[in-house]
């Protein structure tokens, strides 16, 4: 592989864009962006070098077209693509396509994607290199299947039908008994096929409370090591909304098996790249089981990149080149605490609606202990096509405690208007003694709401 990339072509948009941009500028390498039609007068067309147009505003016809972004990295003789996080990021096609026109792909290799992108595959490959997973089904379950008597006694109820492909909290079914789990196969596997062109389901079972905590991962193919973990337990319908490093309230004991876990499975992948390995922690039980691996930068790596001063990207492109990992665990130096807020363009007063439109006004707030990751200044277009993600809150401190606070005054300074904002949700979320107190679980977000639906302010 050749080492040395000069330029890159950027299949994404938004923060991610801006974010790779800057890397690459940097390290003296060339950009140029792959814009939709929509895209190609935002502030990512104007950072890069050079823009080239893939097809109109929606996805399916540019961001997600494999043959767009192939013809767009031929067109600009592009050394390699980074396809940044969403869209055809872990897509085994894309990179076997890039690979067939001499084009590096800026992630893992096709063979790991594929694994990776395929739940139940990744659950198997768990299973193999000796991590734990939950009580579950094979993929593939249709109606009646799903009435196996003697899975079900082994994975119990409540249990969660899940899609095999896909992600983003799309496909996924919560089953309270039996009278029910025909019925949620069903709708699961048509929503499966509807967004992911996959009615593969499969059943596991499921845990509440629970917490959700990563561990990132850098891999070369050869040799893995671990950037720490995160928790990303605040969360709506399995969307993550507040993330930070490292996860509080951990057992040492634990948090030392998850990250030794997660290199376990990563180095059984033969792991090349950034990615992050997710796991499910049982709040009840002490215990904790493999989810799935994310094969790509994370949209919550800022906080890592707090605690360790490390640039994932400039990894990413590192590897990328063919080189071995720089790092041994040794060098990586774990320092403080830092949580991300991410602002969307939604209303949650009218169920979290999209909030599309024209920005009119936006102020983010500066300092040594914030940073601001965004695509937003007045006068940007938010389009109704795409991920309602405006910006990231990152805040550092030597403590929790001390992050939580920069968190606080972080958020009091951010001004958006002309559209809808969920800065407001996260000033009352941060605010509360359970948030405070640390460790919450995924039911928290929704608990919060649950209390400001029926009059009281969000409180522990």
């Amino acid at each position: 592989m050749t080492h040395g990339l000069r330029r890159v072509l950027i299949a994404n948009r938004g923060e991610i864009a801006v974010r790779v941009i800057r890397t690459c500028a940097r390290l003296g390498i060339e950009t140029v962006l792959a814009a939709s039609d929509a895209d190609t007068g935002s502030l990512p067309a104007r950072l890069a070098d050079r823009v080239i147009a893939i097809g109109p505003p929606p996805a399916g016809e540019s961001y997600l077209s494999v043959a767009a972004i192939v013809r767009a990295a031929q067109a600009v003789r592009a050394d390699a693509v980074h396809p940044g996080y969403g869209f055809l990021s872990e897509s085994p096609r894309l990179a076997q396509a890039l690979a067939a026109a001499g084009v590096v792909f800026i992630g893992p290799e096709p063979p790991t994607l594929a694994v990776t992108g395929d739940k139940a595959a990744a659950r198997e490959q768990a299973t193999a290199a000796g991590l734990a997973v939950l009580p579950g089904t094979r993929a593939g379950l249709d109606p009646a299947a799903a009435a196996d008597a003697a899975a079900m006694a082994r994975i119990g109820f409540p249990a969660l039908v899940k899609a095999a492909g896909g992600g983003g909290g799309r496909g996924l079914r919560v089953v309270r008994d039996a009278a029910g789990l025909g019925d949620a196969v069903a709708l699961a596997s048509a929503e499966a096929d509807a967004v992911f062109r996959d009615p593969r389901v499969y059943i596991e079972r499921y845990v509440s409370p629970a917490r959700h905590v990563e561990v990132q991962i850098l891999g070369d193919g050869e040799r893995v090591i671990h950037l720490g973990d995160r928790d990303c337990s605040v969360q709506r319908r399995y969307q993550k909304l507040i993330e930070e490093a490292p996860a509080p309230g951990l057992p040492e004991a634990m948090r030392e098996e998850l990250h030794r876990a997660a290199v376990t499975l990563a180095r059984h992948l033969r792991y090349r790249g950034a990615g992050t390995v997710e796991f499910l922690l049982d709040v009840a039980r002490g215990a904790f089981y493999f989810l799935e691996v994310n094969a790509r930068i994370q949209v919550e790596h800022p906080v890592t990149e707090a605690i360790t001063g490390l640039d994932l990207v400039a990894e990413q492109i590192w590897i990328a080149e063919g080189r071995p990992l720089r790092l041994r665990q040794d060098d990586v130096d774990f320092a403080g605490h830092a949580i991300e807020c991410r602002l969307n363009a939604e209303d949650p007063a009218r169920g979290f609606a999209p909030s599309p439109g024209t920005v009119t006004a936006a102020t983010f707030p500066a300092g040594p202990a914030i940073r601001v990751d965004t695509y937003v200044q007045a006068g940007s277009a938010v389009p109704p096509h795409y991920d309602s993600l405006l910006a990231k809150v990152i805040t550092r401190g030597d403590c929790r405690d001390q992050a939580i606070a920069a968190m606080r005054g972080a958020l009091d300074r951010c001004q958006v208007t002309g559209i809808a904002t969920n800065v407001a949700l996260h000033q009352a979320l941060i605010a509360t003694p359970e948030f405070r107190r640390g460790g919450v679980d995924t039911s928290y977000l929704e608990r919060q709401m649950r209390l400001a639906t029926a009059g009281g302010a969000a409180s522990g």
